[in-house]
């Protein structure tokens, strides 16, 4: 990509040089799309909240492989793949792996094995996944075997170091019938400065297989991140996602979720904690394609400074899904007079016989009751404190990951002199 008409999503000023490791046919096709896509401005409905201009005009470049000293991860016993500025690093990865389950880096893949991935049509027309299929230079094959339950947790740690570096990372995650497997996605920065990742997940989960990820975005204020997940459930399978963003410059996180087999359960569950000019954009899909179903939704927020936040959550219930229960709701705090929020919850239903409800709140934090607590001796940053966590509080209750919520905690007392139990 070379500076000269930036109305074109090909002439930016980044320099993408690099072994990029998608099938030719797939590159292709994602370079077609960028020559025809014009970069996303606030008339764009789908990026009407969210500035880009950051991200447009930075001087991005690829590097090479960069060695990174210590140790990294949440949980010693997970199994981990790391990834440092979209690279495998297989000194900080793991060696062993469970039985049932193969996992590997893409850059270590069979070649034959590798030309198969990548789909072709998923979201193949949105500019940040063709991006991502044009200059992927490495990600993770995750493969469980049908009727195995993978006892350690496996964790995909991505890190940034160095100045003005682009990741573009893609993951393919297919558990197959009858298994069970808990992934955790953890983004974190070391000496890095205005960096951009960019990450794409493919994920099947097939009959009555059982999917948890967990999702830790704590890069710094200066990183900037987009990540996509396109899900695919199958009969009776169970798929839950907890996206936690505590930190990071211009966040977006983009969840595509077809419910394609009947009797599933959906669980989407999110919280922003923001501070200074933060900016966290949350836009969710679940299309239930199918009857007896049940998806949840429930993402809450804390906005302090002048930080903003958007939530975008819609669900279709297409015609034949009959017996459909969807529930979407989002609430925020407003915690200084500058913190903004937009938040657009939507249902699109087509079939009749369904239970479906949204809802949407925004206020700031109730005065008489932090008066209460003072009046008791309580001091009104702690009286603060304890009603931010009993508001968010919600969220971190459906985590069962105890590595992954000891971080949040460690997060919240560094950053913001907060203790949420």
């Amino acid at each position: 990509m070379n500076v000269m008409e930036k109305d074109n999503a090909t002439q930016l000023n980044w320099k993408m040089n690099d072994a990029f490791i998608l099938n030719q046919s797939l590159r292709n096709d994602a370079l077609a799309v960028l020559e025809n896509t014009a970069f996303p401005t606030t008339k764009t409905e789908a990026w009407k909240y969210t500035r880009l201009t950051k991200i447009k005009n930075a001087s991005y470049q690829t590097t090479q492989a960069i060695e990174l000293n210590g140790t990294v991860g949440l949980d010693s016993n997970a199994v981990k793949l790391v990834f440092v500025n979209g690279h495998y690093n297989a000194a900080l990865s793991s060696k062993s792996l469970p039985d049932g389950l193969k996992l590997i880096p893409l850059s270590q893949m069979d070649p034959l094995e590798l030309m198969a991935l990548g789909n072709a049509t998923e979201n193949a027309e949105e500019l940040f996944t063709a991006i991502n299929t044009a200059y992927t230079t490495d990600g993770s094959y995750l493969h469980v075997s049908a009727k195995v339950i993978i006892e350690p947790t496996i964790e995909l740690i991505h890190v940034s170091t160095g100045e003005q570096h682009i990741s573009n990372i893609r993951h393919f995650i297919t558990v197959e019938a009858f298994s069970k497997v808990a992934v955790v996605q953890h983004f974190l920065s070391e000496n890095a400065t205005d960096c951009f990742c960019n990450v794409l997940s493919e994920i099947a989960v097939a009959k009555n297989a059982h999917l948890t990820i967990d999702k830790l975005q704590e890069a710094a204020d200066t990183i900037h991140f987009i990540g996509t997940e396109n899900v695919k459930q199958q009969q009776d399978s169970v798929f839950t996602i907890n996206t936690i963003t505590l930190n990071g410059g211009i966040v977006r996180n983009n969840l595509n979720i077809k419910v394609a087999g009947s009797n599933c359960e959906t669980n989407l569950n999110g919280a922003y904690i923001l501070k200074g000019n933060q900016h966290v954009d949350n836009h969710t899909v679940v299309d239930h394609l199918v009857a007896h179903c049940q998806s949840n939704e429930l993402y809450k927020g804390v906005i302090d400074g002048k930080a903003t936040a958007v939530f975008n959550g819609k669900v279709f219930v297409r015609k034949d899904a009959q017996k459909i229960n969807a529930f979407q709701s989002n609430g925020n705090v407003l915690l200084s007079d500058e913190a903004t929020v937009n938040s657009k919850p939507e249902l699109e239903i087509y079939a009749d016989d369904v239970k479906c409800s949204h809802g949407s709140t925004t206020g700031q934090l109730d005065e008489e009751a932090i008066f209460y607590l003072r009046a008791r001796g309580i001091g009104e940053h702690a009286a603060k404190q304890l009603m931010v966590g009993a508001f968010v509080g919600e969220v971190f209750e459906k985590i069962e990951n105890e590595a992954f919520l000891n971080r949040i905690n460690e997060i919240l007392s560094e950053r913001f002199s907060w203790n949420i139990d």
